[in-house]
């Protein structure tokens, strides 16, 4: 059975705590899906938003052809950002911002591509996170998730039932299905799945890739 979303507050609080350490602990273990999702964005190019950009542990996969935005509900993560940002080794981000993915603050299509990392499972409202970002981009651009998904059957799915019991505190939450995301993109009508893929080595991490649809454009 899948546990209720998580609320606004417990992930603060929790991302309060991680924000000094994060960078230690975390950096290492999602590099491999944070790199992925990166690169998938530099192939569409132009103006990316990251949602939830955390401490800014991604500006360095990125290149200088993109023009980069990030935005995190998290106060002490986006310091942590803006004092990397600072070195002035990133001219290619042009900024970073507290905001909340449930409402952005942008007009409609304002970027080519949107990720987020390790993001979706988080919110309080994944799906009305989701219209968001389908909000801010072009018809035609992307949307790029990386994050691990519940294991549906299995010891893995056994095992991720129990860690779900005390990850919450922790501002995780390890039993969120692929179906979810499917259903959301159905149900939306402009928003289709393109690719969805395995990040190696070790598969813990899937790349999820929705297109908004074209229709879009000749709409509005």
């Amino acid at each position: 059975m899948m546990g209720r979303d998580l609320d606004k507050k417990t992930v603060e609080k929790a991302y309060a705590r991680w924000a000094p350490i994060y960078d230690a602990v975390c950096g290492p273990i999602f590099l491999t899906g944070r790199r992925a999702a990166a690169a998938a964005a530099c192939k569409v190019g132009g103006r990316i938003l990251e949602v939830g950009v955390g401490t800014g542990l991604s500006f360095d996969d990125y290149d200088n052809a993109t023009e980069i935005v990030g935005i995190d509900f998290s106060e002490p993560m986006v310091a942590k950002a803006r004092q990397r940002l600072a070195s002035g080794r990133y001219p290619h981000v042009r900024s970073v911002l507290v905001m909340d993915a449930h409402q952005l603050a942008f007009a409609d299509a304002s970027f080519d591509c949107v990720v987020a990392q390790f993001v979706i499972t988080l919110v309080s409202n994944p799906e009305g996170v989701l219209s968001e970002c389908v909000r801010v981009v072009r018809p035609g651009g992307k949307i790029i998730l990386v994050n691990h998904l519940y294991s549906e059957r299995g010891p893995a799915a056994a095992l991720e039932r129990w860690f779900a019991r005390h990850s919450r505190p922790l501002g995780l939450r390890p039993e969120f299905p692929f179906a979810r995301l499917a259903g959301w993109a159905e149900a939306h009508g402009d928003a289709e799945i393109v690719e969805r893929r395995k990040v190696q080595p070790l598969g813990m991490f899937t790349l999820v890739c929705f297109r908004r649809s074209e229709r879009s454009a000749a709409a509005a």
